[in-house]
């Protein structure tokens, strides 16, 4: 590690690879609220959050931990898991009386067509406004399950129904 009187050691968050302040400055300075995304090994959460300058307020938020409850027995780390996360934080939010939401997903790799589009897919078909190019998508065959399974796609219209009575 370099030493002396010039050399200025990094935030930890940033050396930890944790945030991008660049853009979370950029963000943040649009005033608008932001859709977080952030994705483990085994699970998908979503926070809808508004920053103040006591910190940053969580208004809405799902994760996919919830689904186990309701029924759902596949993967919650999968594409169909994303677009039913993304559908029931948009639900929230539209309770919440958010129409409109900026993506961010830190320092997570996006690809296109990925968990983390499949969770924007969610938001829209939820009825939030959020800016996306409809190539980065996910197709609709992706987000019904038939690339895992033919008999998931009733699995995703039934959380539906029950995301919506919710």
């Amino acid at each position: 590690m370099a030493t002396g009187p010039r050399y200025k050691v990094a935030f930890r968050r940033r050396r930890e690879s944790r945030t991008n302040y660049y853009t979370r400055k950029k963000l943040l300075a649009s005033h608008e609220t932001r859709a977080v995304v952030r994705r483990s090994n085994k699970n998908i959460t979503v926070q809808f959050v508004d920053f103040t300058m006591n910190g940053d307020v969580v208004v809405a938020a799902a994760d996919t931990k919830e689904f186990a409850k309701m029924g759902w027995e596949h993967s919650c780390s999968s594409v169909p898991a994303a677009y039913l996360v993304g559908y029931a934080a948009g639900l929230r939010a539209k309770k919440e009386e958010i129409e409109y939401a900026v993506l961010d997903l830190g320092m997570q790799n996006p690809q296109h067509g990925g968990v983390l589009f499949a969770v924007a897919k969610g938001m829209i078909d939820a009825g939030l406004e959020v800016p996306c190019s409809e190539d980065v998508l996910p197709d609709e065959d992706r987000i019904n399950g038939k690339h895992i399974d033919d008999k998931i796609e009733a699995d995703i219209s039934s959380m539906k129904q029950k995301l919506e009575a919710e």
